[in-house]
């Protein structure tokens, strides 16, 4: 498929020219880095198809229901920003593409990442690497957390917690307002302690043994094993909550994909009708 005629140049390389947008703007960059992943057959887009890859309801964080007025408006502004350009050579239909790599400075697999927090906004690691694989490999946890690394150092993305399970990240395109929401939203989550400490922060110690008795012939107390028994059954629990988030990531992966494919489907109709001007 040819690209036509691209009517606005993409920033020049190797110079992010990235900043805060509005949840429309990020939405629509979003569904164009996704839709050039997914779909390349279907791509570069049309305004109504914008329109509805915004407003579909799977992967999709918060829903919205945009009009096609309300996406020209915004890949006028995104045009002036260097973050798309419009595509001639469609017929009638004119269509849009992203300059995200240079826009933000980023290679194939930041940008699926990048991409998936616009789409979704804050995630858990395990959510993001389950997401973020339906548009480039990413085998593991393993292997996302040096790209999420890379993001990190390049402020594109933030963390929102401690890191360890649960660890929790976000994009950095959002509006300072927006932003401080999201950080208040989540500023109450920390690691879970494996062993319980006292009012001190000092972790309990089993109780001495008493004046005279030998420590190598008495038995632990009930009340001095209760920590270490409930530290395990705590690591337990933990272990198997960050098993059953990642089995429910892909789950949610796989529903999330399904329901893409009919959307694709659907698009597909809606192509054909502009290009035959129904």
């Amino acid at each position: 498929m040819t690209e036509g005629n691209i009517t606005s140049q993409p920033p020049e390389e190797g110079k992010p020219r990235w900043q805060p947008l509005s949840a429309i703007d990020r939405r629509i960059l979003g569904v164009l880095a996704e839709k050039a992943k997914t779909t390349p057959d279907n791509y570069p887009l049309s305004a109504n198809a914008i329109c509805t890859g915004c407003n579909q309801k799977s992967n999709r964080a918060p829903v919205m229901q945009l009009e096609v007025d309300d996406v020209e408006e915004a890949v006028d502004r995104l045009r002036q920003l260097g973050a798309l350009g419009m595509v001639e050579g469609y017929g009638r239909v004119t269509k849009y593409r992203h300059y995200l790599y240079e826009w933000l400075g980023v290679d194939k697999v930041e940008l699926a990442v990048v991409a998936e927090l616009l789409l979704r906004g804050s995630q858990t690691e395990g959510e993001l690497r389950g997401r973020a694989a339906r548009m480039e490999p990413i085998a593991d946890l393993g292997a996302l957390r040096p790209v999420l690394e890379s993001l990190k150092a390049k402020g594109l993305v933030i963390p929102l917690n401690r890191p360890g399970r649960g660890h929790v990240v976000t994009h950095a395109l959002y509006e300072p307002r927006e932003f401080e929401r999201v950080k208040k939203e989540y500023g109450s989550i920390a690691p879970v302690e494996k062993a319980p400490a006292t009012p001190s922060g000092e972790r309990s110690q089993p109780a001495s043994a008493p004046v005279g008795v030998s420590t190598r012939e008495s038995a632990p107390s009930p009340s001095a094993q209760q920590p270490t028994q409930q530290a395990r059954v705590s690591e337990t629990a933990e272990r198997e909550i960050a098993e059953l988030r990642t089995q429910l990531a892909q789950l949610r992966s796989d529903f999330d994909e399904l329901c893409q494919r009919q959307d694709q489907t659907e698009q597909e109709l809606r192509d054909l009708k502009d290009a035959l001007g129904a």
